[in-house]
């Protein structure tokens, strides 16, 4: 029968024991590694690492009084780059593995750090168990760390979380500096709402593509490139007189959808204008480039006018019917500008709709003309 040889195995995959204890690794045998957990216990007791060692002694103790053929090494990696700590651990393994004809081996570690490193090993050695080693008083705090630490480093993740919580801290910041404590709750909150609709309901997914296609317009030369980067700069001047707007007409007593309505006054003009300027220039790109998706298209400045023209009467409205404001217009002169509005963007709407249909059948027409002259030049 083949002889079995055990390795039992502590990874310190950051390299503490060199960078702390300044001991060479890898320390091999029981002595050395007891050593090794002296010494970085004195320079710092608090170190998980520690505990790991010990453990991996007290196995390979119990092993050993069982008449198994054992042994127990402590291999670091890199305190500064994971990259070639793996690397250091991967070498310094295959080498242990080959000078002592290790069968298999019993992985000592100390936290979820560490086991990233078991495929690695597992290409070395056949790994016949993993003892996990964490403090009694802090049960799974170390895991729980590196998983956050680990998903932070997502780049994904990290733009999903970080950025919308730093953004309502700086506009929270923002607002407080300028004398407005009161209304700085209401932003904060309302960018949170928003942000949270907005991932709700994919329209991140309608940004991302937008600069899919702000890329690519620029890389191939189109007008597009031009009206995107107009409609950026008008769609920020829209923010800040829209905020502009907020802060002017701001009241304490009035619900958020007041204040929605506030900024909508000041900003909607602009925001349409950046809509239509972007639409246009789409239209105009696909009236060059493929005239037959243009009756998907056609209609889309309608509605965008129709939309502004609707949302513009609705914010005059309700800053008119408020009684603690000296708004320009008043609450029966509101209430005739939404009725003209709403009319005017539903009129607009439906002309829309009309040249859509009548645009679809011109470039069906136009695209039966053009395969009928190939098939007689044929």
């Amino acid at each position: 029968m083949e002889n079995i040889r055990t390795l039992i195995l502590c990874v310190d995959r950051d390299d503490d024991i060199g960078f702390k204890a300044e001991i060479t690794s890898p320390p091999l045998g029981r002595e050395k590694c007891l050593e090794t957990a002296q010494k970085l216990a004195i320079v710092d007791p608090e170190d998980s690492d520690v505990n790991a060692i010990f453990q991996g002694i007290k196995t390979y103790d119990e092993l050993s009084e069982k008449g198994e053929d054992v042994y127990i090494a402590v291999i670091g990696g890199n305190h500064t780059n994971m990259l070639e700590g793996d690397r250091r651990i991967a070498h310094d393994l295959g080498k242990i593995v080959w000078d002592l004809e290790i069968n298999e081996c019993i992985l000592v570690t100390d936290g979820a750090e560490d086991e990233f490193i078991l495929p690695v090993i597992q290409s070395i050695v056949d790994v016949k168990s993993v003892q996990r080693v964490i403090v009694k008083q802090m049960p799974n705090l170390e895991g729980t760390y590196y998983i956050i630490r680990k998903l932070l480093d997502d780049p994904e993740i990290a733009r999903t979380i970080l950025v919308p919580v730093g953004l309502a801290m700086l506009l929270y910041a923002v607002t407080n500096l300028l004398g407005y404590p009161g209304i700085a709750v209401v932003i904060v909150v309302g960018v949170l709402g928003l942000y949270l609709l907005f991932k709700g309901y994919g329209v991140d997914d309608y940004f991302e593509i937008a600069i899919r296609s702000l890329h690519s317009s620029f890389i191939g030369g189109k007008f597009t490139f031009v009206a995107y980067i107009t409609a950026i700069v008008i769609g920020i001047m829209g923010i800040i007189i829209g905020l502009t707007s907020l802060l002017e007409w701001y009241t304490a007593d009035q619900g958020i959808l007041f204040y929605i309505l506030a900024f909508v006054y000041g900003s909607i003009g602009y925001f349409t204008a950046s809509a239509l300027i972007t639409s246009i220039g789409k239209i105009i790109d696909v009236f060059l480039n493929e005239i037959q998706s243009l009756g998907r298209i056609i209609a889309i400045p309608f509605f965008v006018l129709a939309i502004g023209m609707i949302a513009y009467g609705a914010s005059v409205y309700t800053l008119s019917i408020s009684t603690d404001l000296e708004f320009p217009v008043l609450g029966v002169e509101g209430v005739k500008l939404i009725l003209y509005t709403t009319i005017a963007g539903l009129l607009c709407a439906g002309i829309g709709i009309y040249l859509q249909r009548y645009v679809t059948r011109w470039t069906k027409r136009i695209a039966l003309e053009k395969k009928s002259s190939n098939l007689s030049g044929s």
